[in-house]
C-alpha cells in the first residue's frame, strides 16, 4: 500500500498542471548560420547542370518560450543569402545567387533546459520571402542564340528541422551550437512572365534545400 501511495504522488507531481507554473520561461536569441544550398539549375535543352556548392551566410533573431523543461515553442526571423556555381557547355562559370527572409515556426524538444548542457531537436514549417536574385558571369548559357532568364517566385514554403546543444553559461544566458536544415516544399521557379524565343528559364521545377551550422546566444528570463 505504501508503495502505491508513493507511486501515485510521484505521478501526480509529474503530470500536475502546476508544473507549467514552474516553467523556465521565455528567451530572446541572436544567431549566425553559415549555409550551403542545393537547387536545380537547367540548361537550354532541359537537362540539369552539375552545380558546385557555395558557402552562403545567414543571421537573425529568435523569440521563444519553454513551456516545460522538455518542450518549447520558438519563432525566428532569418536573412539568408545562398548561391551555387555551374559551368555551361563552353566551360564558362556562372554563379546563381538567391536571398530570402525566412520565418521558421518551430516546436523544440529538449532533454532539460535547466541543466548545464541541453540537447534539443526542432521541427516545423518555414515561410520564405524572396528578397533578391541574380546571375554573376551571366552569358549565353553555352549556346550563342539563347539567354538564361532567372525568375523566382516571391515566396517559398519549407520544412525546417535541426538539432543542437545549449550551454547554460548562467541563469540568464546560454550559448547554442548545432545544425539546421530546410527542405523546400514548393517549386520556386516563376514561369508566369513571357520570354522571347531566344530565352529560356534557368530554374524549372526547382526546390531549395539548405544545410546550415549555427552559433548563437540566448538571453533568458
Amino acid at each position: 500500500m505504501k508503495t502505491r501511495i508513493i507511486l501515485i504522488i510521484t505521478l501526480a507531481i509529474f503530470f500536475c498542471p502546476k508544473g507549467f507554473a514552474q516553467a523556465p520561461g521565455g528567451f530572446f536569441g541572436i544567431e549566425y548560420l553559415p549555409t550551403f544550398a542545393k537547387f536545380d539549375v537547367k540548361n537550354v535543352s532541359g537537362g540539369v547542370y552539375k552545380t558546385t556548392a557555395v558557402l552562403g551566410t545567414g543571421f537573425g533573431a529568435q523569440l521563444g518560450f519553454n513551456v516545460t523543461n522538455h518542450f518549447g515553442l520558438q519563432g525566428e526571423v532569418l536573412y539568408s543569402a545562398i548561391a551555387q556555381k555551374f559551368n555551361d557547355e563552353e566551360n564558362i562559370e556562372h554563379r546563381v545567387e538567391l536571398s530570402y527572409l525566412n520565418v521558421p515556426l518551430l516546436i523544440a524538444l529538449n532533454t532539460n533546459v535547466s541543466v548545464p548542457v541541453n540537447l534539443n531537436v526542432v521541427i516545423g514549417p518555414q515561410i520564405g520571402i524572396n528578397t533578391g536574385s541574380k546571375i554573376e558571369g551571366e552569358g549565353s548559357g553555352g549556346i550563342d542564340t539563347f539567354q538564361a532568364v532567372l525568375a523566382v517566385k516571391p515566396a517559398d514554403l519549407g520544412f525546417a528541422y535541426g538539432a543542437g546543444l545549449d550551454f547554460n553559461l548562467s541563469k540568464a544566458l546560454a550559448l547554442g551550437i548545432g545544425f539546421r536544415g530546410v527542405y523546400g516544399l514548393i517549386d520556386i521557379s516563376d514561369q508566369s512572365k513571357s520570354i522571347t524565343t531566344d530565352q529560356y528559364y534557368l530554374l524549372d521545377r526547382s526546390h531549395v534545400k539548405t544545410y546550415s551550422g549555427y552559433v548563437g546566444l540566448k538571453f533568458k528570463w
